[in-house]
Order: C-alpha cells, then sequence, then structure tokens
C-alpha cells in the first residue's frame, strides 16, 4: 500500500516544486527538504528520510503513537491510556524544526555543503 502511495505522490510531484525561499535567498526555509523527507519515508526509507528532514520522521513516529493510545483506550473503555496531546511533543517538534534549520544553513553557508541540491542524483 505504501509503495502504491508513493507512486501516486511521485507522479504528482516528478518535477519537484521547488522552495520558494530558497530560490529567492539561497537559504533553506524551516520546511526544506520536507517533501523528499515524506516521499523516502512512504518508499520505507527511514534514514533518508530523517537525513532529508528529521520532524517527518518524528510527526510519524508521534501520530503511530496517538493513534495507538487512542485506540487501546477506546478499547478498554479507561481513557488514562490514552497519551493526549502533550506539549512537550509539540515542543520537541518546533525544537527539531529550528535545529534541523539553523544546521542545514550553517552548512550551506559556512562550510559551503548544500545538503539539498534542488535537482537530487
Amino acid at each position: 500500500m505504501a509503495s502504491v502511495i508513493s507512486r501516486i505522490i511521485g507522479v504528482i510531484t516528478r518535477q519537484g516544486f521547488p522552495c520558494l525561499f530558497h530560490l529567492l535567498t539561497g537559504l533553506y526555509c524551516p520546511g526544506c527538504g520536507g517533501t523528499r523527507a515524506f516521499r523516502a519515508l512512504l518508499a520505507g526509507n527511514l534514514l533518508l528520510s530523517i537525513r532529508y528532514h528529521p520532524l517527518v520522521a518524528y510527526m510519524a513516529v508521534v501520530l503511530t503513537t496517538e493513534l495507538v493510545s487512542f485506540g487501546v483506550s477506546r478499547a478498554a473503555k479507561n481513557p488514562r491510556y490514552y497519551l493526549g496531546h502533550e506539549k512537550f511533543l509539540v515542543y520537541t517538534g518546533a525544537a527539531i524544526a529550528l535545529v534541523n534549520w539553523v544546521y542545514k544553513n550553517y552548512m550551506l553557508v559556512v562550510r559551503g555543503v548544500d545538503l539539498l541540491p534542488l535537482w537530487p542524483r
């Protein structure tokens, strides 16, 4: 099923949508690499997904955990098993996005290493 979804997304985004922020400023935006990370995750390549944008893999884990805990709490008819919407999950995600953004721009500007080339090989 993931392969079918990945193929559909691949057809839709075959040419890709370059980041307008990156094209105008030369810097990465906080979401740069997210589409590639999502496609890599759907293709089953977790490490590549994390390399492109770690927030995507983090959100997949958080969403899965939330859904499982919700299902268990409903099945057990006991709301204490539901993880709920914890603020630390949101803050952790924001921190991951911020650190990723700073690191990628540091590597681009200071080190001259383009971690997300516009047209990947």
